[in-house]
Formats: C-alpha cells, sequence, structure tokens
C-alpha cells in the first residue's frame, strides 16, 4: 500500500557519508565533542582497505594489520566515544537549505545541521577475471601501500599517465625490474615523468602492449599474459606482482550538480580547510584527494573534517543566542 511508504524522517547534528579511514577518524572526532553523529557506511563498509591484505605503513601497527581488522578497530573507536554507526547506501542528497536532507536507501530521509563526506574513490580495474581472483595476492592498485612486499622481485604495472609513470619509479628502487605495459606507442605522462621512467635502467617498457591474463598458481601471481595489439603476438612476463595505475575515479556521482568538483570528479575543497562550496557541509579522504591517496592521510582529514564541523555549529549557535 502506497501509505506504507513515507518516509521517516530523523535529524542529527552530524552526518558522515562513507566509512573508511577518513569516516571512521571524522566520527571519533565529532563523537568526542559531543555532535552525536551519525555515520552511514556505504555499500563497502570500510572502504577500500578492507580489500588490502597487509597495511605496514599507518603508525602504531609496528607488526602491520590487516585492511579488513584496521577498520574494525577504527569502528569500534568511534563507537566507543558514542557514534552511531549504521550499515546503509546513501541514495539522494539535497543541500540547498540549511538543514541539509539524506535519503538513505531509498526509503528514510535524514536531515542534519553539519555534513561530512567521506566516500572515498574506487580504483579503475582492467577488467580481468584473474585481476580480481588475485586481487591483495600480487595484485595491487597502490604502489605505495604495496611496493614494500615485492622487494627485490619483478613486477609488472599498466598504464602510461603520470600516476603509471609515478609508481613505476618508486617500484624501480625496490624491484629488481619493473616490466611497463604501454597500452599505445607513447606515454601520456607529462614529459619530466617520462623522462624519469626511460632513465631508470630497471624500468623495461614495452608499447602497444596489453595484458590479457594475469597468472597465478591459485595463491599467488606467477607471471602475466600480454598481448601485442598492433601484431596480436602474445608472450608470458614472470613476475610476482601486477599493479594497475590507470587511474582512480571518486566516488562523487551523488553529488553532482551540487557540490563543485575538478574535471575529473574529485570534490573541490577551500584552502587549508575541507569545508565545500556548500556552507555546513566537508569533504575529507579520498574523495577530495587525488594527490596522496594514503590512509593516515584520509585520516588526517577525517579529523580536519569533524574539527571544522565542530566550530561551525559553534559558531550558528552563536549567532542564534546573539540574534
Amino acid at each position: 500500500m502506497a501509505e506504507e511508504n513515507i518516509q521517516a524522517t530523523e535529524h542529527v547534528k552530524c552526518l558522515i557519508i562513507g566509512s573508511g579511514p577518513a569516516g571512521y577518524t571524522a566520527a571519533i572526532y565529532a563523537a568526542r565533542a559531543d555532535l552525536k553523529p551519525v555515520l552511514y557506511t556505504g555499500i563497502v563498509m570500510g572502504g577500500q582497505l578492507t580489500t588490502t591484505n597487509d597495511v605496514e605503513n599507518y603508525p602504531g601497527y609496528p607488526e602491520g594489520i590487516t585492511g579488513p581488522l584496521m577498520m574494525e578497530d577504527f569502528r569500534k573507536q568511534a563507537e566507543r566515544f558514542g557514534a552511531d554507526i549504521r550499515f546503509g547506501h546513501v541514495s539522494k542528497v539535497d543541500f540547498k537549505g540549511s538543514v541539509h536532507t539524506a535519503v538513505i536507501d531509498g526509503n528514510k530521509t535524514i536531515t542534519a545541521d553539519t555534513v561530512i563526506i567521506a566516500t572515498g574513490a574506487s580504483a579503475k580495474w582492467l577488467g580481468l577475471e584473474s585481476e580480481q581472483k588475485y586481487n591483495g595476492f600480487g595484485v595491487s592498485a597502490c604502489a605505495v601501500c604495496d611496493g614494500f612486499f615485492f622487494k627485490g622481485q619483478e613486477v609488472a604495472i599498466v598504464g602510461a599517465g603520470d600516476t603509471a609513470a609515478e609508481e613505476a619509479t618508486y617500484l624501480a628502487k625496490l624491484c629488481k625490474k619493473v616490466h611497463m605495459l604501454v597500452r599505445r606507442d607513447e606515454f601520456r605522462a607529462s614529459k619530466v615523468m617520462q623522462h624519469r621512467v626511460l632513465n631508470t635502467p630497471n624500468i623495461e617498457i614495452y608499447y602497444h602492449t596489453e595484458a590479457k591474463e594475469i597468472l597465478g598458481d591459485g595463491q599467488n601471481v606467477t607471471g602475466v599474459q600480454v598481448i601485442n595489439n598492433r601484431t596480436n603476438e602474445e608472450s608470458t612476463i614472470d613476475v610476482t606482482g601486477f599493479f594497475v595505475a590507470i587511474g582512480h575515479q571518486p566516488n562523487t556521482e551523488l553529488f553532482i550538480d551540487t557540490i563543485d568538483m575538478d574535471a575529473n570528479g574529485y570534490l573541490i575543497t577551500k584552502p587549508d580547510s575541507t569545508q565545500t562550496n556548500i556552507e555546513g557541509v566537508f569533504a575529507c579522504g579520498d574523495v577530495q584527494d587525488h594527490v596522496y591517496r594514503q590512509a593516515v592521510t584520509a585520516a588526517g582529514t577525517g579529523c580536519m573534517a569533524a574539527l571544522e564541523a565542530e566550530r561551525y555549529l559553534a559558531t550558528k549557535e552563536h549567532e542564534f543566542v546573539e540574534g
């Protein structure tokens, strides 16, 4: 019956959209500031780190930790201070008024005085079945995160832009050899990044080359089958690591025509701030960071967003009292 589809409405001081290091850190700080934050995790609770087997570069974990366990720790810490963590997906937002509105899973409406966006970004993949099979077992989309595990080994990397060039040179410092697969006959990277790659002796470049299949022994990557898209010649390269560096896609579809974005879809925040162009709406983590994309930097901006939300509310309350 249509009458039963009437949306329930709830008002909160602080709504956090998205989990992961940024969202959970924002929840910790907002809860400690007595903002009583409500966080909706999104479809993937914990974000990108839940697909990462080992995290060894986050301070405070000297023995390393798996991504899922780390995010579980973050969640528990936020809940300890009273953050309300809920599994759910924000399907629609309306930030036009002074009170912001979000629809959860199409059937519940939340109004909020402040909103912190921490929806993150998703790595672009090649679309190979084997790519997902060995994701976390030799396949990675972050050389800075996982390159250390392949120290002294041979790895392959796919991509031709600045990110691929930067990650290839980073891997070259750690690995015995880096096999770089470039789909066309040239790089898309800037000239300075191209020079760095071309002048690194242990990077071998394969032009007109695409990955056809990632090979493995059922547990870890053992090689990659490639094809020359000009001659159709196939060959196999023996590697233990396979890095995909064809870019990231910020999860910002929900905010199109609402919040200012750059040409690649990342949310734009004011300098030295997480404030967006919408008053009372803040963005943190990979959804607004296309440079660093690390768990520790995401957590840092999550802290910033919560502090700014707290100050924003304090200013509004002061204006209300004086008014």
